[in-house]
């Protein structure tokens, strides 16, 4: 693999430009670099780039208030294999919203890296967080080992970007050390849909979870409705019940329930897409090993690469109109996937040109 070494200063500026809190920002990125949005090949989402595919809906989803007995509810159910789901404004809503219903300033474990809004969420809410290992060996031995000193547990599962996924097993015993103090564990699970059998879900009662444990569920990723907005939150009924409240009414869009009604319910797209996603993965690890680039994680979705020289890479590959995410600590890059073969070959020649 050949150097891809710009400037020490033209680095800095790259770096800077693009230093994202999440992933996308093609806009950013395409005025920074002058290259117009349309040119660019955006893999620092993680989002399914051929996710499912929705017509119009009819004028009356648009017309009319969104009403709770669309069918939206059921068909999380059946998906998600339990009832009492909380259908929510993307899960970001309950991210944002759940430490606002701890009473008392918690301690909270957070791995890092892992989705920084959820530290965020606990800290703006005056909640004490606690940065757990999400790397190296003994990672799940370390917060077993802390866990007696904290009040929650959060865990993005499998983890968004390190790819780490937590047995359920493992997650249930963890839920009872919690819950037997009125602690609680959340799980979010946005990045599970390619592997629902390992979903703390498939252990819980058909009604759902008991008092502590709160999962969280997405139609971002897996089904690329990143932009409807639609999320689940997935606990015992008091606490659904004062985070509705907190909701308000007409929490979801008409059409956005309209969406996700008909995207929970297409089994055959599903288990295709799952087989799709999966091979996917797959490829682009062998591609980035092929290319001299070594991967530390990832899930079916993206693939995580630990690089001292993140920022340099990143801008090699953003002149090329290829946007991927970086994280600075520790210093590292993820891979989305391609949407076809045009983009794998295209995202193949860069790496090639590094």
């Amino acid at each position: 693999m050949r150097s891809c070494d710009p400037p020490a200063a033209a680095a800095e500026v790259a770096g800077a430009a693009l230093t994202q809190v999440h992933g996308g920002g093609l806009r950013a990125a395409a005025r920074h670099y002058g290259i117009a949005p349309e040119h660019w090949l955006d893999l620092s989402t993680g989002i399914n780039p051929n996710g499912y595919p929705l017509g119009l809906p009819p004028a009356v989803v648009w017309a009319r208030l969104p009403e709770s007995d669309d069918g939206l509810e059921a068909a999380a159910a059946r998906y998600y294999g339990c009832e009492g789901l909380l259908p929510l404004p993307g899960s970001q809503a309950a991210i944002q919203l759940l430490p606002q219903l701890r009473p008392v300033a918690a301690r909270v474990g957070i791995l890092a890296p892992s989705y920084n809004e959820h530290a965020r969420g606990w800290r703006l809410a005056g909640h004490r967080v606690e940065a757990l290992p999400a790397l190296g060996e003994g990672v799940q031995a370390a917060i077993e080992a802390r866990l007696p000193h904290l009040d929650v547990l959060v865990l993005v599962n499998p983890n968004n970007p390190t790819g780490l996924r937590v047995p359920v097993e493992t997650l249930l015993r963890w839920h009872q050390q919690l819950v037997g103090r009125g602690g609680w564990l959340v799980v979010d699970e946005a990045f599970m849909d390619t592997v629902p059998e390992h979903s703390v879900l498939t252990a819980t009662p058909d009604s759902g979870p008991g008092p502590g444990l709160l999962v969280l569920r997405s139609l971002g990723k897996f089904f690329g409705l990143a932009g409807a907005r639609v999320g689940f939150l997935s606990a015992e009924p008091a606490l659904r019940a004062a985070l509705a409240e907190r909701l308000g009414p007409w929490a979801l869009s008409g059409p956005a329930r309209w969406a996700a009604t008909r995207a929970l319910e297409d089994r055959a797209w599903q288990e295709q897409t799952r087989a799709t996603l999966t091979l996917a993965g797959a490829r682009l690890e062998q591609l980035l090993r092929r290319c001299g680039i070594t991967t530390a994680g990832g899930a079916a979705l993206f693939r995580w690469v630990r690089r001292e020289d993140a920022v340099v890479l990143q801008d090699a590959l953003a002149r090329q109109a290829i946007l991927v995410r970086r994280f600075d600590d520790p210093a590292s890059l993820r891979f989305g996937l391609p949407g076809d073969e045009a983009q794998w070959h295209r995202l193949e020649q860069a790496l090639e040109a590094l």
